[in-house]
């Protein structure tokens, strides 16, 4: 039976952080899955653009949560599509019984499937093909033809032999002549139609036939049934008339025989992006398109029509309000909300969305705040999340960006979290600055976002450290790799903030032209070696962002 995947109203919704996420990526989308789930039904999921950071793995563990999916693109695949779910045909069905079940279905093709394996697939024209093929009257062994096909076909009765095995020999022939004439025309191992005439059917075995439909009624004179036992002759009793009965036995071939083979055939799988589906299927002439999972199992048809169904994925946005910073795929995208504190970017919608934009120090506030408007219980795992968020992007309220707002609402959670909050920021500073061992890239990433202005596009990363030696040791690995970084993405320059929490002091490591000059003008000091050393500038949003885009600007 063909069945549609649910769609409509219980679509899911997927809450999603920056690319390179970090603890409040992270924790806000967790949490603002699950406030919109309390609110309004099951059916938001938080998902992340990038890979879990030290920091933010050390928090997840301490309140025994899990990390969202993975997405690393939001263009609309084949998984999204309400594809046909067919139970299919096995191989050795035949082509009437195939037929039969695409007029019940009212589909013009058949996935041929060995358990969950595409075997091939039959079409409508497949099975008129074979149908017509009326002049190969060897066509039954060709196709090698089991005998259930032809009782199933026939709606006939075995009376002699065993209804397994196949055809492999002998023509198709039908029988009305003469007793004396007809045996002229036979050979070894035919398989006989014939009416319900003694005389003829037993001719018929004694010249050798492998198999006897008896025409006509379903009950065989007792001398023929012993003279079949005795030669080794099938008989199939029927009801048909021998007109009818030659018409239909030609459909008893297995499908098999009428099928593409799956090698020729064009499949997907529920990955594939759906603008390249549609490029592959103007190439091709089927109809319906099988669909295959990740273990090249088969899962449905796909058609055109299908295709122009589909919708689009609906995501929320949390901690970005740009272009640049989201998940790839993002204009194919239906956005519902976005929850962000910082500036505005250059991001468009399609239709009004529900946008909050608060000047806190982190996103994980605003959301605090939407429980509480919301008579929401926060439990202790969100709790706990939401105050390390906090924590994160404040670096421990030190940050400029941190407001009173973040401050007391970071003191209440920890209360419900169970935590005292200058020894688990340290610990959750130390494991996020804990980079031994990790190449250049994987520091680099953790926390990495691009910007543009006028005609200037630069990129800047960020990581924060209790230990200055450790910062040292992570610039020496990280500046040869900014300019690799600046080639490949096309930046004009790149920066790299290794801020000191303790000190409360950025180094500022730089590539790029014009990237001295414009760090020398935007925080009158001199650049040595390619770093900056700058005292009292923690934030990368509120501090080293607004004076870069103003000598850009000038």
């Amino acid at each position: 039976m063909a069945t549609e995947k649910e769609g409509g109203n219980m679509r899911k919704v997927h809450v999603i952080g920056h690319r390179n996420p970090d603890t409040d990526s992270i924790c806000s989308a967790l949490a603002y899955a699950n406030l919109k789930n309390e609110v309004n039904g099951g059916r938001y999921e938080a998902c992340r653009a990038g890979n879990v950071n030290g920091e933010t793995q050390f928090v997840l563990e301490q309140f025994g949560v899990k990390a969202p999916t993975y997405v690393n693109d939001m263009r609309p695949r084949v998984t999204d599509v309400n594809l046909h779910e067919i139970e299919g045909v096995t191989e050795s069905c035949s082509i009437k019984e195939a037929g039969d079940k695409m007029h019940e279905l009212k589909l013009v093709s058949l996935p041929v499937l060995e358990g969950k394996k595409l075997k091939g697939l039959v079409s409508i024209s497949d099975i008129a093909h074979a149908d017509m093929d009326v002049f190969d009257n060897e066509i039954l062994a060709k196709a090698k033809t089991p005998y259930k096909n032809l009782l199933s076909t026939l709606n006939g009765k075995m009376l002699v032999g065993n209804e397994d095995g196949v055809i492999e020999d002998g023509r198709l022939t039908v029988l009305a002549a003469s007793v004396e004439t007809m045996t002229e025309f036979m050979k070894n191992d035919d398989i006989v139609i014939l009416a319900n005439r003694p005389d003829a059917q037993k001719a018929a075995i004694e010249s050798g036939a492998q198999l006897i439909v008896a025409c006509m009624g379903t009950e065989v004179d007792a001398e023929v049934v012993k003279a079949a036992k005795e030669k080794g002759c099938r008989i199939i009793a029927t009801e048909y008339d021998t007109f009818i009965a030659s018409r239909l036995i030609c459909q008893s071939i297995p499908v098999s025989y009428a099928m593409t083979e799956a090698e020729k055939v064009a499949t997907f799988s529920v990955n594939d992006f759906i603008d390249d589906v549609k490029d592959e299927m103007t190439k091709k002439r089927f109809r319906y398109f099988p669909v295959l999972n990740a273990d090249h199992e088969f899962v449905g048809l796909l058609s055109r029509r299908r295709l122009l169904e589909i919708q689009k994925k609906q995501l929320i946005l949390v901690d970005h309000n740009e272009v640049s910073q989201a998940v790839e795929g993002l204009e194919e995208c239906d956005i519902q909300e976005i929850i962000d504190h910082h500036r505005i970017g250059d991001l468009e919608t399609m239709s009004p969305v529900y946008f909050r934009n608060q000047p806190v120090g982190c996103t994980a506030t605003i959301i605090t705040q939407m429980y509480r408007e919301n008579n929401v219980e926060i439990t202790k795992p969100i709790a706990g999340m939401l105050c390390s968020a906090i924590l994160s992007d404040t670096l421990m309220f030190r940050s400029p960006t941190c407001t009173p707002v973040d401050e007391q609402i970071a003191n209440e959670l920890a209360k419900i979290a169970g935590i005292e909050i200058e020894d688990f920021a340290q610990q959750m500073f130390r494991a996020g600055s804990d980079l031994k061992g990790k190449a250049a890239d994987e520091i680099f990433y953790q926390d990495y976002k691009k910007f543009t202005a006028a005609d200037v596009t630069f990129g800047v990363g960020q990581i924060t450290s209790l230990d200055q030696s450790e910062l040292e040791e992570i610039k020496d690995k990280i500046l040869p790799y900014m300019e690799s970084v600046r080639e490949e993405q096309k930046l004009n320059m790149v920066f790299f903030m290794l801020t000191n929490i303790l000190e409360e002091t950025t180094y500022l490591a730089m590539t790029g032209d014009n990237s001295q000059s414009t760090i020398e003008q935007a925080f009158e000091t001199e650049v040595n070696g390619n770093v900056a050393v700058l005292p009292g500038v923690m934030s990368r949003k509120k501090q080293l962002i607004p004076n870069v885009l103003n000598v850009i600007q000038e």
